[in-house]
């Protein structure tokens, strides 16, 4: 049985879920879901019994001090609230955890359960995953959905994909089934600098949230921490003729495919973006609820923004590690079905992925290759069509 005691009645509400593990590659969605509750001061409500869903072998507990008494932290998933105020006020809940290691189905319909007590009106789950993409373009975001109607109304891609899943796939089909309208976000991080964390993917996921549900996000020290991330792998790619001569060819790659996308429907798109970005004078007025100053219309509150980056470059050399050198990637077979990027799985390119480091943000010492669930056309901007993924 649910005991919702202490949670008012919520206004508007959006359930946005993100879970560590295989879908959380650079570890950009566990983190974006965790950013809405630092700025927000979410409160949580509610815990999963961890001894239901996960093997502690896995992810183990973590003890720690408090006042010198020793406590434990058990591996689950909690649900917070955040009340967005303002013109229009809203509320999410937020669920952030460790992906299950059993009893998938529980889960989906305990997490369920929360959604229709609290009158929840959408899910939005989000995703990252490991592909062909170079990291000094913007981040692709897609957006994907299992019904048609939602795909139609809200522009997202209807998702086609078959081939292996995890938790982010399932709660969306359970979404799917029980009636509740679900969305999938997934944000595309670099295979060849998969470490955690990657903030710039973060920060598109942030944006087309943003995008999504029409809220006005605050950014925080996001926005400087995609710059030095991106200054500081531009520095150790030009250390290694390899790397760099492998990411230019992305970038061309990336480049021949999006020339189509240069139309006036996508311009126009894109300014309508910018202008629900502005903030009337065209400085940065407070965000909703929050009485602080900062988001999106700031100058440089997105991830793709330019702009020098030297002044907020924080990691030292000492602190950086060389990125592997790319791996040989072989084509994918002719048969694979469903999603190719799912199917390079098993033809090479997790081995490329694995090289450069977890991408998945497992506890514990957990292995993760952060190859998660991809939505179908993620990497439509890449020449590659192993960058696709799935809901």
């Amino acid at each position: 049985m649910i005991e919702l005691e202490g949670v008012p009645e919520l206004i508007d509400p959006v359930m946005v879920a993100a879970f560590e593990g295989w879908n959380d590659a650079g570890d950009a969605a566990s983190t974006a879901v965790a950013h809405l509750d630092k700025e927000w001061k979410g409160e949580v409500f509610a815990a999963l019994d961890a001894e239901d869903y996960y093997d502690f072998q896995v992810n183990r507990p973590t003890v720690w001090l408090d006042g010198g008494v020793r406590k434990i932290t058990w591996p689950t998933t909690r649900l917070s609230v955040v009340r967005v105020g303002g013109d229009k006020p809203r509320d999410l809940v937020l669920v952030r955890g460790i992906e299950p290691s059993m009893r998938w189905r529980s889960f989906c319909n305990e997490l369920l359960g929360f959604a229709h007590e609290l009158g929840v009106e959408l899910v939005v789950i989000m995703g990252a995953l490991l592909g062909d993409t170079p990291h000094t373009r913007p981040v692709p975001v897609s957006g994907v959905t299992s019904d048609p109607d939602l795909a139609r109304t809200m522009d997202l891609e209807e998702t086609k994909y078959e081939g292996p899943t995890g938790i982010v796939g399932i709660l969306q089909e359970a979404c799917t089934h029980a009636g509740v309208p679900a969305v999938s976000l997934w944000a595309a991080v670099p295979h060849y600098v998969s470490q955690p964390p990657n903030p710039k993917a973060t920060l598109a996921l942030l944006n087309r949230l943003e995008d999504l549900i029409d809220l006005r996000i605050p950014l925080g020290e996001l926005t400087e921490d995609a710059r030095a991330w991106q200054l500081g792998v531009d520095q150790l790619a030009a250390e290694d003729s390899e790397v760099a001569e492998y990411v230019q060819s992305l970038e061309e790659a990336r480049d021949t495919a999006e020339l189509p996308e240069a139309s006036g429907e996508a311009i126009a798109r894109e300014f309508e973006r910018y202008l629900r970005r502005r903030d009337g004078g065209g400085g940065p007025g407070p965000v909703a609820g929050t009485g602080q100053v900062g988001g999106p219309g700031q100058p440089g509150g997105h991830a793709t923004d330019g702009g020098d980056g030297a002044a907020y470059l924080r990691d030292t050399p000492s602190e950086r590690t060389r990125p592997p050198k790319p791996q040989p990637r072989p084509e994918p077979s002719a048969d694979a079905k469903g999603d190719p990027a799912e199917s390079s799985q098993e033809s090479g390119t997790g081995e490329s992925a694995k090289s450069t480091g977890s991408g998945g943000g497992a506890a514990d010492g957990e292995e993760n290759d952060g190859r998660g669930d991809e939505p179908d056309g993620a990497k439509e901007d890449d020449s590659s069509s192993e960058d696709s993924s799935e809901d």
